[in-house]
């Protein structure tokens, strides 16, 4: 039904905006419980648990009957989620935000590349073109003045680089299945799926769930929210819609808007980020210029 209501070329470009919209306002809420102490792992953890909760919701929607001999793909799918997310952590705590950022921008082009391989259906010059100009900006949003040189190079772009082609793998796969299982059904099994992997990440926690502050929960619970919501909108837009390489070049806005709403509302959050200086800002200006670029040239 929402495909007759609203084209396909309109959903993949508003849904992965407003995604990235709720991305940007998630991320800096988990910034600021991240400050309070929760850690890295704590906050994959219930943030894993929350996101699945809320598309639980989608079951409602209903959907064809689970076929038990197909539960293989959903698996295969949240293997591929939690995979980039270990990737993604990793890289994080093992490099710079800076160099680790770019690297896992390099998923839109991989989603590209994958699109033609895993289903069949051609990626224009003009998204290619889309989806560099989309790296390039996110490297360009991600650079800062820094005195020492990178840490850990070569293991942030192994793990990142693992991290964008296991996220760009989930993305098709999802587009690929999404319409014979149907988002009601398909995108609540992947979650659940991702939820139980989600507790071996236990035995890496820094202290136990109940020795997280009491003034952290708020911003840890609600930070999870949004990136559930955003999550829910994007991911939901992939299953109906397909157009994974359209849909992610405009969600690789996300950088942008992230750096828009520290300038504007860091404050808020007490995110230190808004004091960075001229160079950095220039920087950041061209990213945003260049991520401008390419949603234009998917939208037109």
């Amino acid at each position: 039904m929402i495909r007759r209501l609203v084209s396909p070329a309109l959903a993949t470009t508003i849904f992965p905006l407003l995604a990235a919209l709720l991305y940007a306002f998630g991320a800096l809420v988990l910034k600021r419980s991240s400050d309070l102490g929760v850690g890295l792992w704590r906050t994959t953890f219930v943030a894993n648990l929350i996101v699945a909760a809320l598309f639980s919701v989608l079951w409602l929607l209903g959907g064809p009957p689970v076929e038990k001999e197909l539960l293989w793909q959903p698996g295969v799918i949240a293997m591929c989620l939690f995979i980039g997310q270990l990737s993604q952590f990793l890289a994080l705590e093992k490099g710079d935000v800076s160099v680790a950022v770019p690297v896992f921008g390099l998923k839109v082009v991989f989603v590209a590349f994958l699109t033609p391989v895993l289903i069949g259906e051609a990626v224009g010059v003009k998204l290619w073109i889309a989806a560099f100009l989309s790296v390039v900006g996110i490297t360009c949003l991600n650079r800062k003045d820094a005195e020492k040189p990178p840490r850990n190079l070569l293991i942030t772009f192994i793990a990142g680089g693992i991290g964008a082609v296991a996220f760009a793998v989930f993305d098709v796969l999802v587009q690929k299945w999404g319409l014979t299982w149907g988002a009601g059904r398909l995108l609540p099994c992947i979650f659940w799926i991702n939820a139980l992997l989600s507790f071996g990440l236990i035995f890496r926690f820094s202290a136990p769930l109940s020795k997280i502050p009491c003034k952290a929960w708020p911003w840890l619970a609600g930070g999870s929210a949004l990136l559930g919501v955003q999550s829910i909108t994007f991911v939901s837009t992939l299953a109906v819609f397909g157009k994974a390489t359209n849909a992610n070049i405009v969600y690789a806005s996300r950088g942008l808007l992230s750096v828009a709403l520290v300038w504007m509302v860091g404050h808020w959050f007490q995110n230190a980020e808004q004091h960075l200086g001229a160079k950095v800002m220039r920087w950041r200006l061209a990213g945003a210029m260049l991520m401008l670029s390419a949603i234009v040239l998917v939208v037109v």
